[in-house]
């Protein structure tokens, strides 16, 4: 009985390794030619008094920063015009609204010259108030006019302290523009109010936020994101599901994002032609308290409800954001089913539904629903039927004989090494 048991458990923790990790992959659609202009990003640093504190690998927040910003101001590709705007850098009074117009632009956005940048990082001293929202309309206005790549990456420890220029709000605003700037926002040490504010910044503008707690940590997300900027990226689109496939969006590849309420589904189309593959990806981010254990589904099936293929992803509150995906190739069109009157080989209609299973606190605001990011690409499929079922959806009885074989070979070893390490436990 325990040697079945044994086995059972070999033969699904096997088909768990094998399977698991090949349905989140989905790959993204190109995202075009580079644009002609240099791509432009500016370092907004928050140097407010409470960057004194000494809490990031035994050194001051502000040390930490500066360290950063050197290694980071020598890894910077050339072709980036880089700038570096500070908040809260010169007025250490009680004044409101002096403090609250503090942010100047230290370095301006150009060709960077390390030796002069890194020096006017140096004379940096934590000061003053955390004027948030003014210094992000002042990198906008920096990055203003072309049509370059803008980023915006701003470091913080502590929330703004200029309200009612609510800065989440400022966000917003600038994202209505449709200039395609985005806002990256890195918290330094965050505590819970700093961290919703700073998501809620970057989530506006199609930007991401990372919590930083060591100083290698902070060095190498900010030089991502300048790469980043000198990278083509695929800029996402705005996309509304409906409740039922039939009513759904068709979507093209490429990146898409919604909005879903806690605990609900969502419907969406992609025509897959003969002969290719479709991918598909699914990421819901927590952009508030939840309870934990959650999941996302990502099911596909076919419009008269038979599903095809699914991915499903669980959490426990360790982290924000959940993923998965999926694949489903459509074998190439045979003389049935090529001629569809319009000469054009007939495309399989596969519905997307992306459920969530999340839940909130009492006292939590259940709108607007959670940001999803719906990833779509259509690859050339698999040269045989059983690379498809292999790789995708476990199809095909050599495959499942495979899986049996090596269950039953992994099972016996593991029963073998169990009592081996019985009996050299009862030798000792």
């Amino acid at each position: 009985m325990i040697t079945r048991k044994r086995l059972a458990a070999a033969v699904c923790g096997l088909l768990v390794t094998l399977t698991g990790g090949l349905g989140t992959t989905a790959a993204l659609a190109d995202a075009g030619e580079p644009a002609g202009e240099a791509p432009k990003v500016e370092l907004v640093l928050d140097v407010s008094g409470s960057m004194r504190a000494r809490d990031i690998d035994g050194q001051s927040r502000m040390a930490a920063a500066k360290q950063a910003f050197n290694e980071v101001l020598d890894a910077v590709p050339a072709d980036v015009r880089l700038g570096i705007r500070t908040l809260g850098a010169d007025y250490p009074g009680k004044d409101r609204e002096r403090g609250c117009r503090d942010t100047q632009q230290l370095y301006p956005v150009g060709p960077l010259d390390r030796t002069e940048a890194k020096a006017a990082v140096a004379t940096l001293v934590p000061t003053g108030w955390t004027p948030i929202g003014p210094a992000l309309l002042g990198a906008a206005d920096d990055l203003e006019g072309g049509d370059a790549t803008r980023r915006i990456v701003l470091i913080t420890d502590g929330e703004d302290t200029c309200a009612p220029l609510d800065p989440c709000e400022v966000a917003r605003e600038i994202a209505a523009k449709g200039i395609h700037l985005t806002i990256d926002t890195l918290g330094l040490v965050p505590d819970a109010k700093t961290r919703a504010q700073l998501v809620c910044i970057a989530e506006a503008t199609g930007g991401t936020y990372t919590s930083v707690r060591h100083t290698a940590e902070l060095s190498e997300r900010v030089s991502q994101l300048v790469e980043r900027a000198a990278a083509p990226v695929l800029t996402p689109v705005a996309t509304e599901g409906a409740d039922r496939c039939a009513a759904a969006p068709v979507l093209a590849p490429g990146l898409y994002t919604d909005r879903e309420v806690i605990g609900s589904h969502r419907w969406y189309r992609v025509e897959v032609p003969p002969g290719h593959e479709l991918r598909a990806a699914v990421s819901i981010a927590a952009d508030r308290a939840v309870n934990r254990d959650y999941g996302v589904l990502l099911r596909a099936s076919t419009p008269a409800g038979r599903e095809i293929v699914r991915g499903e992803a669980a959490g426990d509150g360790r982290t924000d954001v959940i993923s998965t995906g999926l694949r489903h190739p459509k074998p190439p069109a045979d003389d049935a089913d090529a001629d569809t009157g319009s000469g054009k080989p007939a495309e399989e209609t596969v519905c997307l539904r992306v459920s969530n299973s999340f839940s909130v606190p009492a006292g939590v605001k259940t709108t607007p629903g959670l940001p999803v990011e719906l990833s779509i690409a259509l690859v050339d499929g698999p040269d045989e039927a059983s690379d498809t079922a292999f790789l995708g959806l476990a199809r095909g009885w050599w495959a499942l004989g495979v899986l049996v074989l090596a269950g039953f070979v992994a099972g016996l070893l593991w029963g073998w090494l169990s009592r081996w390490r019985v009996t050299v436990w009862r030798t000792n």
